[in-house]
Order: structure tokens, then C-alpha cells, then sequence
């Protein structure tokens, strides 16, 4: 009786661990599947759809910081100062007759219109940004996602600098002669620092004179201070899940 009572718990262990066992077998293929669709290339529909989507976030994530106030002014990494041409002010700002007309005040006085006008200027960048993104080809979308953290700012600054230019430098000048501050423009302003400055440097025969148009230079520094921020966004995407904010974005960059 015992034997038999032996047996037959034995059978039922056996009979278990046959199921347990199918079970196991069954998970795992269910596991080999589902890690099989999820590998599963992605189209080129998609990845396309991805990397539009990834420079859509990330242009208008910057266009957003860059264009409200402050946005250009109060950082460091992308405020516009003077034009190179304009050095030679900076250097001699302390001069006691430059000092004496008010020098200082008027720098400061440009560099904060200047930074205002591309604060406003911005506001426009996102049509001009959507523009480049939707003439996006499917190579340009395959250099970008095997690229590196940047990849995508770089299709910018290569493709779309002319139109870019183009886009944004009537809007600069138009920002440049508005009185965005006081009631003063900033073509204006700058046109009384170089006038009191060229006053002086006829005087003296180590200052040159500085005649210079703003919109060039501030044309091109309001790009790279927006595509610096697009950048930054960029880098998160590419390397925070968290920033990969719909559902195609966390395909393509997972």
C-alpha cells in the first residue's frame, strides 16, 4: 500500500512539473516573439516621422526659451555683445573723454536693445525651422538618427543657413528699428555710441573710427544663439527617455 501510495505521488510531481515546465517553454516563446516585433526594423516612413518629430520638439522647445524676455540677454552661453568691429570701443571704454560723454551706458545700453530685438526676432524662427524640417529626405533623416548628439542642428547649419539667413534678417532689421526699449530703437542707439565715439577718435590718433551696420551681425548671431539651444534639446532627446516626449520619438531613439 505504501508503494503504491509512492508511486502515485510521484506521478503527480512528475505530471507538475511536465506543466510547469510546457509553461515555462510557452512563456519563452511568447518572450522570443514579442523582443522579435519590437526589434523589428523600422520603416523609413518612421524613421523619417521620428527624426521630423525630434527637430519639431526640439526648434520649438528653443524657439520658446530664446524668444521670451531674457530668453538672449540673461544667458550667458548665447547673449550677443558688441560686433567685433566694435572692439576697439570695448578696449577703450575707460578713456576719460569717452567716459565723460557716457560711454559705458551706451554699451550697455546696445548690447540690451541688441539682445531685445533677437529675443523678438525669434518669435518668428518656428515657421521658418518647419519649413527646413519638412523638406527633410529620408536620406538626410537616416545621416541624422546614425549621426552624433548634434547631427541634427549640424542638417540646419548645412541646409538651411541661406534660407535661414534670408527668413530672419528682415525680421532682425525690422526688430532693430523698432523702439523696442524706451522709445529709442537699437539702431538708434548704436548709432549714438558710434557717433560719440567717432567724435572722440578724430581727436586721437590711436582710435579708429567705427562705421558698421548691426543687422549682419545680429542676423547671425540670433541663428547661432538659436541653434545652440536647439542643440541642447536635441542632446536630450537623443539621451534622456524622459525628453522623448511621443510615442514615435521613443521608437526611433530608444
Amino acid at each position: 500500500m505504501k508503494i503504491k501510495l509512492l508511486i502515485f505521488s510521484s506521478l503527480i510531481i512528475f505530471l507538475s512539473s511536465c506543466d510547469l515546465l510546457r509553461q515555462v517553454a510557452d512563456d519563452i516563446d511568447a518572450s522570443d516573439i514579442s523582443t522579435s516585433k519590437s526589434n523589428t526594423s523600422l520603416s523609413n516612413h518612421e524613421i523619417v516621422s521620428g527624426l521630423k518629430e525630434a527637430l519639431r520638439v526640439s526648434t520649438d522647445t528653443a524657439v520658446l526659451a530664446v524668444s521670451k524676455q531674457n530668453g538672449f540677454f540673461g544667458d550667458e552661453l548665447i547673449k550677443i555683445g558688441l560686433p567685433p568691429e566694435a572692439n576697439i570701443i570695448m578696449e577703450n571704454k575707460d578713456n576719460s573723454i569717452l567716459q565723460a560723454v557716457g560711454i559705458s551706458a551706451m554699451i550697455d545700453d546696445v548690447i540690451l536693445r541688441m539682445n531685445r530685438a533677437a529675443e523678438e526676432s525669434s518669435k518668428k524662427a518656428s515657421d521658418v525651422f518647419l519649413n527646413s524640417i519638412k523638406s527633410m529626405s529620408i536620406t538626410d533623416a537616416y545621416g541624422i538618427l546614425k549621426g552624433g548628439d548634434t547631427a541634427a542642428t549640424h542638417f540646419f547649419r548645412t541646409n538651411s543657413s541661406k534660407q535661414l539667413y534670408a527668413e530672419f534678417n528682415p525680421i532682425i532689421n525690422k526688430y532693430l528699428d523698432e523702439p523696442l526699449v524706451g522709445g529709442v530703437s537699437t539702431n538708434q542707439a548704436w548709432n549714438n555710441l558710434t557717433s560719440a565715439y567717432n567724435k572722440v577718435a578724430q581727436f586721437s590718433s590711436s582710435l579708429t573710427p567705427v562705421n558698421t551696420k548691426l543687422d549682419d551681425y545680429a542676423t547671425k548671431k540670433t541663428i547661432d544663439g538659436l541653434l545652440v539651444k536647439v542643440a541642447e534639446h536635441e542632446k536630450q532627446i537623443r539621451k534622456d527617455p524622459v525628453a522623448r516626449v511621443t510615442d514615435i520619438l521613443k521608437r526611433v531613439f530608444n
